[in-house]
């Protein structure tokens, strides 16, 4: 069943246009569920704009909620969505709206008939979405076929079977509702599930959802990333390429980097080296609950290394033998001429000044997520409570002995209740700070210049 619904893919996303990368300006909101709202796809693709385009100042916005649907989607549109003023809408739906127990039911079980029923529940819903945005012709719209529910992957609970067939049927219609706008499109769910049945093969339990099936761990999000911005055509931008001509005193290529006062003698070489992007900085922390994924555990699935962080710096006419690197004075490592001669990837050295200068980038970019949060808190207690007891934006005396009188029985309520009451109490401040977080990301991004020295090992 999945391979079939990965040769529908091959033939439905022929012909999708890539998207544009983000320009200068941009305020992108990624809507969506649980999924969105955990955060993490979201801010790897800005750190990756952080990094890499670091003069060019956007922003991105986390607007998901976790349970929604797209009916949900469509009711925060005006309360939560649009007045975020996004130049650019990205939207996903489709795990919850599939539905979930029901596949389990072997008294109603989910016929062909009844997902149709399903998917047109869902489609009636994203109807009202597209007429909206379909007024808003300033606001450039991404449509997101949902990351995959993993049916295969050998593990325990609950397995609802079918429920990959019904999130096809929504992917047909969001597939179809980009293409009549013209509106972009991202494919999360063929791919995923395209790796998940590789690497299956010789392991069993691989998942890039997690324990639970749905919910993609911090590997799962770096895997959407990095599918995003193929899709925006930044593939094979590096984030630096030179090469050094020991022997001739010269610059054979500098891409995306200024190299000068180049210097060589005695088999030694030394240059001002400036590159005009930094190294993607990995976290080492798994960030979704209860799923141990780390960010790092995407790599040897996804060739991101080969296509978006590559600093390659390469000497030819060296003699033969061993030579160390420094860079601003700092060993950085050995290796052969022959080695140097091939090039070696910066990126992936974590020893580096410009690596170690990305690390306190995504250090701020963790926080920053941190902040944010509490306002997804804070709408989530709006609209997924309040809003059911006709107290939506309220705020007042009312709402907040509402709360406090739930608080017990509902635990959702329990856990975002601190930063419901931050926000409303402390807003300006939290603001604030989150303003304080990018501005400061702003300043340190800028790469430097940095002294690089080539010495024989004697």
């Amino acid at each position: 069943m999945l391979a079939a619904l990965l040769c529908t893919a091959a033939v439905s996303g022929f012909g999708q246009r890539k998207l544009e990368p983000f320009k200068a300006g941009d305020r992108v909101v990624f809507a969506g569920n649980s999924i969105t709202e955990a955060g993490l796809y979201g801010s790897y693709i800005w750190l990756y704009y952080m990094t890499h385009f670091p003069e060019r100042r956007l922003e991105v916005i986390n607007g998901g909620i976790g349970g929604d649907v797209a009916g949900q989607i469509y009711d925060r549109l005006d309360g939560d969505i649009l007045p975020k003023k996004p130049t650019v809408l990205a939207v996903t739906f489709g795990m919850n709206d599939s539905k979930y127990f029901e596949y389990l039911d072997k008294n109603n079980p989910v016929s062909d008939e009844k997902r149709k029923a399903i998917i047109k529940e869902s489609y009636d819903s994203y109807a009202k979405i597209e007429a909206r945005l379909k007024k808003l012709p300033g606001i450039k719209t991404i449509l997101m076929a949902s990351s995959p529910y993993d049916e295969t992957a050998k593990l325990p609970g609950n397995v609802f079977l079918g429920k990959a067939k019904t999130m096809q049927g929504i992917i047909d219609f969001q597939l179809a509702s980009a293409k009549r706008n013209n509106w972009g499109y991202v494919d999360f769910f063929h791919p995923m599930t395209e790796i998940n049945l590789r690497e299956q093969q010789k392991n069993p339990a691989y998942t890039n959802t997690g324990p639970d099936r749905i919910h993609p761990g911090s590997a799962g999000h770096f895997i959407m990333a990095y599918l995003f911005l193929k899709e925006q055509g930044l593939a094979g931008t590096p984030v630096a390429d030179v090469k050094i001509d020991a022997a001739a005193k010269k610059v054979l290529k500098s891409v995306n980097a200024k190299v000068s006062a180049l210097r060589s003698s005695g088999g030694a070489v030394s240059f001002d080296y400036l590159a005009k992007s930094l190294p993607y900085p990995m976290d080492t922390a798994a960030r979704v609950w209860e799923n141990p994924q780390v960010q790092t555990e995407a790599l040897p699935v996804i060739p991101f290394v080969k296509e978006f962080d590559e600093e390659k710096l390469a000497f030819n006419g060296l003699q033969a033998g061993d030579y160390s690197l420094k860079i601003d004075g700092r060993s950085i490592g050995k290796w052969s001429a022959a080695e140097l001669a091939a090039g070696i990837n910066l990126a992936v050295l974590k020893n580096t000044p410009q690596y170690e200068q990305a690390l306190k980038i995504l250090a701020l970019n963790n926080e920053r997520r941190g902040v944010e949060n509490k306002y997804r808190n804070y709408f989530w207690v709006q609209y997924d409570f309040l809003k059911g007891k006709g107290l939506l934006f309220d705020n007042s005396k009312a709402a907040r002995d509402t709360i406090q009188n739930n608080i017990e029985k509902n635990i959702w309520l329990r856990v975002k209740k601190t930063d419901y009451d931050e926000i409303v109490d402390h807003g300006d401040e939290v603001k604030a700070k989150m303003e304080g977080l990018i501005n400061e990301i702003y300043r340190i991004n800028k790469p430097l210049v940095h002294r690089v020295e080539l010495h024989p090992v004697k």
